[in-house]
């Protein structure tokens, strides 16, 4: 088992009085999220939900109306000095120089929001999990109108949302893998999938590298071996209320290491596991809702996978933007 022992805040990321002064820069004046990847030229892309610029309420996640909302917006960063805070390169931007929306939404449908969930890259092709939100709900309740996988191949400028990479939800809103944390490995591409909402387990499902935009492609684990296409014979690797999960192997530790929220704990724990099919270590906290009240997500920095130490991203509600954390592991 692999267990932190001392977490610290090393910088605030985005907003006013950030590393990035993201409000003056790109028109960024809160956000949340910040999940991570990396290509194979060593960049680190760094994605964010729903975003406010200008006439931004000041307390969580305020009213679209004249606040300049956009349902996300992606940075690129080569800061290696993670001790210094993440330091953005450059932001993918609009005509007018203000970072702009790079996953849009769907008009065809009843559709809140397009949430990113996990982003990877094999070979020059970055892949993009999200959520399609019909309406949210409260204390950590959404529903869903489907999953999804998008593709870029110009280094996250431009995306396509492949109607083939799909999970649909079910009227009964318990499809389980409606939130996705992708995990790279050496012959397939797996997805962890929990249900819409913060109270679900999470599931495991492969891909072989070359079928990542064929739902068809899939294979799910059953709790014996893998069954192939149908998702709901999926049985839960790692138990309990997961929620808004990131995963990495880490070579340093020679296990994977999954970070998630757990809403009944108000907690982000860290669990590990030697294989992706567990069994899973309980959830130990890393950072705690009395230390940082209104916090969530939790997503690895690629170079957590190298050494005793992590780095990932919190969001804050109040405060509405996200923050870069250090937690030293034993």
């Amino acid at each position: 088992m692999t267990l932190p022992i001392g977490t610290t805040l090393v910088a605030k990321i985005t907003g006013h009085d950030s590393a990035n002064d993201t409000a003056r820069r790109f028109g960024v004046h809160a956000t949340d999220l910040g999940l991570m990847w990396a290509d194979a030229a060593g960049r680190t892309f760094v994605l964010f939900g729903d975003t406010y610029g200008q006439g931004w309420c000041g307390d969580g996640a305020g009213p679209r109306e004249g606040s300049d909302w956009r349902c996300n917006f992606l940075a690129v960063s080569t800061d290696r000095d993670l001790d210094n805070g993440l330091r953005f390169d450059s932001v993918i931007t609009g005509p007018s120089g203000q970072a702009r929306q790079v996953l849009d939404r769907d008009p065809r449908i009843d559709e809140e929001t397009v949430i990113p969930c996990s982003g990877v890259a094999i070979g020059d092709t970055h892949y993009l999990h999200y959520m399609s939100v019909r309406a949210w709900g409260s204390k950590g309740r959404w529903r869903t109108n489907y999953s999804g996988i998008a593709v870029s191949t110009d280094g996250g400028e431009t995306w396509d949302k492949p109607e083939s990479a799909r999970w649909i939800n079910r009227a009964e809103h318990d499809h389980p893998f409606q939130l996705g944390a992708f995990a790279l490995g050496e012959d397939y591409l797996y997805l962890l999938g929990t249900p819409n909402g913060r109270w679900g387990s999470a599931s495991l499902a492969r891909v072989a590298k070359d079928g990542v935009l064929d739902k068809r492609a899939y294979d799910y684990w059953n709790g014996v071996g893998w069954y192939p296409r149908d998702e709901f014979r999926a049985v839960p690797v790692m138990q309990g209320n997961v929620a808004e999960l990131s995963v990495i192997y880490s070579v340093h530790f020679g296990c994977w290491l999954a970070l998630h929220l757990d809403e009944a704990l108000g907690a982000i724990v860290l669990r590990s596991a030697k294989t992706l099919t567990g069994p899973w270590s309980e959830g130990r906290a890393v950072a705690t809702s009395r230390d940082y009240p209104g916090l969530y997500g939790g997503f690895f920095h690629p170079a957590s996978a190298h050494g005793p130490v992590i780095y990932f991203t919190m969001s804050l509600w109040q405060s509405y933007n996200v923050y870069l954390m250090r937690a030293e592991l034993s």
